[in-house]
């Protein structure tokens, strides 16, 4: 099975690597084309545009790093509107909003292409394993044609319907994520400054009703420091503004998120957008030095 990549970094990187050893042709394309170069020494082929790639492979995914850069992919010069047509596919794994998502499948299929949203869960680990957690959903007979690639990407594969369900899972998902994280920041923080062991803490929550494999393995990097970027805060800060959004749309309360929102805020104006989401923690060891 032949299928093309747009988008190279964390995620697409190790996804594409993914169908390359296990038996795809892959051909690929990213801005800066430097990053497509040892996924060529796995025997991928290179597409100088997102143009190019959809003209050389019936399916195409794309793995993007927002609302934005999803758009110009999609509509720019050069871009998969240029190419798109009735024998081809376009399945958009990149984490935007709904509406976004809805642009994309109306300018797709507007010209006879087929469109799926496929947002994925996971991180760079999950990626490189293929244990991610497939949101899909659009056409339906694009979706069954994906599932030998999904099968290589991802444990479990959802079909969730229209357009922009795939998109709102995934941004919920994300929301009670970055909501979790700045809790267990909470907790460390709170464990430490009272007297105990963080690393205690750890123990307990493992052998608990809420352990679970974030706090598992983000914790013992968080305690060392280490923010070597599996999903960088930029992103989940953006998501977590998404997500707000949604529930603005759907009149949902949601303060836990909003100040979730505001700690994510925070490290990025520390300068820690590129580091991993688990970051945040630092926001707390500030409050610490100014007290």
């Amino acid at each position: 099975m032949e299928v093309g990549f747009l988008g190279l970094g964390i995620m697409g990187k190790a996804m594409s690597m993914n169908l390359l050893m296990n038996g795809f042709k892959v051909t690929v394309w990213n801005r800066t084309l430097s990053k497509c170069n040892e996924l060529v020494a796995h025997g991928a082929s290179i597409g100088k545009t997102p143009a190019e790639v959809i003209n050389k492979c019936k399916i195409t995914i794309a793995m993007l790093s927002d609302p934005a850069a999803a758009l110009s992919v999609v509509l720019d010069k050069d871009g998969v509107l240029e190419q798109i047509c009735g024998d081809k596919g376009y399945i958009d794994m990149s984490t935007v909003d709904p509406e976004t998502s809805c642009r994309i499948n109306e300018a797709i299929t507007s010209k006879g292409g087929r469109f799926l949203e496929a947002p994925v869960s996971g991180s760079k680990q999950p990626a490189e394993t293929g244990q991610l957690v497939i949101l899909a959903a659009g056409d339906k007979a694009l979706y069954e044609a994906a599932i030998p690639a999904f099968d290589i990407l991802g444990k479990k594969s959802f079909f969730l319907g229209q357009v922009g369900n795939g998109a709102k899972m995934k941004l919920v998902v994300n929301m009670i994520m970055g909501s979790m994280m700045n809790a267990f920041s909470e907790g460390l923080t709170l464990a430490d400054r009272s007297g105990l062991n963080p690393r205690d803490l750890l123990d307990v929550l493992d052998l608990g009703a809420i352990a679970n494999p974030m706090f598992k393995g983000k914790g013992p990097t968080m305690l060392q420091n280490n923010y070597s970027p599996a999903f960088p805060l930029k992103h989940q800060q953006k998501d977590m503004r998404l997500a707000l959004a949604l529930g603005d749309e759907n009149s949902v309360p949601m303060p836990v998120a909003a100040a979730s929102n505001e700690a994510f805020k925070k490290a990025r104006s520390m300068g820690l957008g590129d580091m991993d989401f688990s970051a945040v923690f630092e926001t707390l060891k500030v409050l610490k030095h100014s007290s």
